[in-house]
């Protein structure tokens, strides 16, 4: 019971850290929909992912794993679609500059903002699965 819940609030905490950090990322029902979408991610997770990596096998064995990534970003596409308050659009990156290195502004697409999310959720879960482990 304990792993469940602490799965459940790393999800929880890993996919608002998406909606705070990314424009593109939004939940436009509050505190419900987010659990609604955390517990509709955990199910996917466990359910729709061994699936969706199943069938990527042959495309994952070929490039020796680096198509993973895609596995993750279906999960989120599907999410999205199952629980309609949480919303993935394109965005514009203002730009940034720093000590002479400047980045231009950039219009980020709908499938690259999925792809962020996918790794920002992917890097929090990692991160507080690391922090939270019991050894």
């Amino acid at each position: 019971m304990k792993s469940l819940l602490r799965s459940f609030i790393i999800s929880l905490a890993s996919l608002q850290s998406a909606i705070l950090l990314i424009p593109g990322v939004s939940n436009n029902g509050g505190t419900k929909s987010l659990v609604l979408a955390t517990l509709v991610l955990g199910l996917m997770n466990r359910l729709i992912r061994p699936l969706i990596s199943l069938l990527l096998l042959p495309v994952n064995l070929i490039t020796m794993g680096a198509f993973r990534w895609i596995v993750n970003v279906m999960v989120l596409f599907l999410l999205t679609l199952a629980v309609s308050q949480i919303k993935i659009t394109s965005f514009t990156f203002p730009g940034y500059t720093f000590r002479g290195f400047v980045m231009p502004e950039l219009e980020v697409t709908k499938f690259w903002t999925l792809v962020v999310a996918s790794l920002t959720i992917s890097l929090t879960s990692s991160f507080l699965i690391w922090v939270s482990s019991e050894e």
